[in-house]
């Protein structure tokens, strides 16, 4: 019996870690190209997201950028969000993102360039 579970126990986690797939996203908006990743696998906890914006093949790097994830309420659970302020690192925007608990969270990710136009992009993930 106990081997049995050992090897339930093993087949569980092993579909777990090759189910899990970490951030990348491509969207378009006002003629620029805005990409999400992440170094790692989306979880509940403390998340690094990275933002790549750029226009005509050419990385923006004085936009100023910031994220708000969200989840709807549903019964029986509150309305949760997080947000968090781009800091430009390298040629990428870096964020720091808590996520309190797994799911599927809605997310609005906004930068205002030189120009004083503020860009949206919308989306979700699901972990």
């Amino acid at each position: 019996m106990k081997n049995l579970f050992k090897v339930f126990l093993s087949l569980f986690l092993t579909v777990g870690f090759l189910n899990a797939q970490s951030l990348n996203q491509k969207n378009q908006v006002d003629g620029y190209d805005v990409e999400i990743t992440s170094t790692r696998d989306l979880s509940a906890g403390s998340n690094e997201l990275f933002a790549n914006i750029t226009k005509d093949g050419k990385t923006v790097t004085t936009a100023k950028v910031k994220v708000k994830f969200f989840m709807p309420e549903m019964p029986g659970m509150p309305y949760m969000e997080h947000e968090g302020e781009g800091t430009l690192s390298g040629d990428k925007y870096k964020m720091t993102i808590n996520f309190c608990m797994n799911g599927t969270w809605q997310y609005q990710l906004k930068f205002k360039t030189d120009d004083g136009v503020i860009h949206t992009v919308k989306s979700s993930v699901n972990f």
